[in-house]
């Protein structure tokens, strides 16, 4: 039995998994030591679930295609004073089978049962099918 949990989140401003691979890896060219993390305003309330080998799975137009291990959360406090959530990211980005996700704002929990598998590793990505077909499928119960 699983005793962790994962998030999904919209990959936004990424079309791709490789926009957020280039992103990532131009954000530490520039500074060798810096963490990776996605600030949020809402501080998870299943933080011990999350950091017992959660992930968050990324979005790209609509289909889930990649996760990244969660391995902190930071308090980061904004300019406006505001206290925020950091999720702080294994730097290895591991592509996904591809998995449709309707659209929604922030993130959401996504119970391991209900999370995509990991490609293989001799198969980097896995190409989504079209939105009809995918919507099709998973309407029957196959995807």
């Amino acid at each position: 039995m699983d005793n962790h949990v994962n998030l999904v989140k919209l990959c936004v401003g990424a079309d791709a998994v490789e926009d957020l691979e280039a992103w990532q890896a131009a954000r530490r060219a520039g500074d060798p030591g810096h963490v990776l993390r996605h600030v949020t305003r809402m501080w998870p309330k299943r933080e011990a679930e999350l950091l017992a080998g959660g992930s968050l799975y990324w979005v790209f137009k609509g289909v889930i295609l990649a996760r990244q291990r969660i391995l902190r959360l930071d308090e980061v406090i904004g300019e406006d004073g505001i206290r925020r959530c950091g999720i702080v990211l294994d730097p290895e980005i591991v592509r996904t089978a591809a998995a449709p996700r309707r659209p929604f704002q922030g993130w959401r929990y996504l119970a391991p049962a209900d999370s995509p598998p990991d490609l293989p590793a001799g198969r980097p990505r896995e190409e989504a099918l079209p939105a009809e077909l995918s919507a099709a499928l998973a309407e029957i119960g196959v995807l």
